[in-house]
């Protein structure tokens, strides 16, 4: 029987080395820095740059290059952190509002957390009425919610060494 790590995609098959976490701090930072400006920055050649780069994505280590999207250029200037709490822990119950919540207008992110509460979900909206709407109509009227509390987002602040 083989070992997870080779048949798990996101376990790399060896540790990762200085110049793994190198490639993986500079594309967190700019996800679509070329190829030579990363070899360059990092001191190796560029096709084992790119070959690095390919087995970090095939192990799971770089999940998806992704846009930074300013919100209120869209139109949906206020932000909010919602702090869910259910009445219970059965995983069908939370397993369905993960994958209910990803699908919902308005939402950014949501994460399924320890401690006090069950879930943390980012929205954004255009008014604070449209806020309290995402929230009474699509998070506090899930079946299982006990408890929600909504905290306005003044400020958001990227970390920009993820890796230490």
């Amino acid at each position: 029987m083989a070992s997870p790590s080779t048949t798990d995609p996101r376990i790399p098959r060896r540790p990762l080395d200085d110049v793994d976490r190198a490639l993986v701090e500079l594309l967190s930072t700019d996800g679509r820095m070329p190829n030579a400006e990363l070899a360059r920055r990092v001191g190796i050649a560029e096709s084992t740059c790119a070959g690095r780069v390919k087995v970090l994505r095939d192990a799971g280590v770089v999940l998806a290059i992704r846009a930074e999207i300013d919100l209120a250029a869209l139109g949906r200037p206020i932000e909010a952190m919602v702090a869910l709490r259910f009445t219970g822990h059965a995983r069908e119950s939370m397993d369905s509002f993960r994958d209910r919540v990803a699908s919902i207008p308005g939402v950014v992110a949501a994460y399924h957390v320890a401690g006090a509460d069950d879930f943390l979900v980012h929205i954004s909206g255009a008014t604070a009425n449209d806020l309290r709407d995402l929230v009474l109509d699509h998070l506090t009227s899930v079946e299982g919610v006990a408890h929600a509390q909504t905290s306005l987002i003044f400020e958001r602040v990227r970390g920009r060494r993820p890796l230490g």
